[in-house]
């Protein structure tokens, strides 16, 4: 008995069919909740902004059952209209292996392509893996470059591994009090280890003046957040 082959024409067809079947089951599902919310139509007629919110359902499974292949094929088509969200959701899930083969190289190039306009998330991840060789060759210096863009823009866990480049003079000149700075900078929204380090920079006196009271503060956020590390130090303060 032959086999079937089916042709590039007919693997088309097979493909739209699927997406819109897909597409279907997202609108069943958003009328059985009272509605059919306007942008599953307008993600068929081929709106970037759309295609990109069909995405994050099929992602996230808000309203359908969670379906990465989905997802990656509705963010691709926002993406390839130039929505930027859909570019760096393309670039996290190549990363992680979500729907696809994991691909550092793909991902690199779209957290690149959407770090370029200026996405802080993106400017951190596009550093992450110039740290890790991950797509790209290791480049300490190149990784300094995104995390301060990243951290210019408020992003806290960049500030936070810009303060340990200068800590410990990677890819920089050391420099403590820059890093004391940036510690600061990533403490005040929270990140913990920021916390914990800040506190110790001022329980012995480094790159700020010695505070034995500013050291406790800090600790104690940290320690509050579970920090470990912070709660013993708290106890060595007594």
């Amino acid at each position: 008995m032959k086999e079937k082959h089916t042709s590039k024409r007919e693997i088309r067809k097979v493909v739209r069919r699927m997406s819109a079947v897909a597409l279907c089951a997202l609108i069943v599902t958003a009328c059985a909740g009272g509605g059919v919310p306007a942008f599953y139509k307008e993600a068929e007629a081929g709106q970037a902004w759309a295609q990109y919110e069909v995405g994050e359902r099929y992602y996230y499974g808000r309203g359908v059952s969670k379906d990465y292949v989905e997802a990656v094929r509705w963010y691709r088509k926002a993406a390839d209209q130039g929505h930027v969200k859909a570019q760096y959701h393309l670039g996290w899930i190549y990363d992680n292996g979500y729907g696809v083969s994991k691909d550092y190289a793909e991902a690199v190039k779209w957290y690149r392509m959407t770090a370029e306009q200026g996405l802080a998330q993106a400017q951190h991840n596009l550093a992450v893996c110039y740290v890790e060789g991950h797509g790209v060759r290791k480049n300490i210096k190149e990784a300094v470059k995104w995390f301060r863009k990243a951290a210019d823009q408020g992003y806290s866990i960049s500030q936070y591994n810009l303060a340990l480049c200068y800590m410990n003079g990677t890819g920089v000149s050391r420099d403590f009090a820059v890093a004391a700075r940036w510690f600061r900078l990533a403490a005040e929204q929270g990140e913990p280890n920021a916390q914990y380090n800040l506190g110790v920079l001022y329980r012995f006196g480094v790159g700020v003046s010695k505070d034995y009271a500013e050291a406790r503060k800090w600790l104690q956020k940290a320690a509050d957040q579970g920090d470990v590390d912070a709660k013993k130090a708290l106890q060595q303060l007594l």
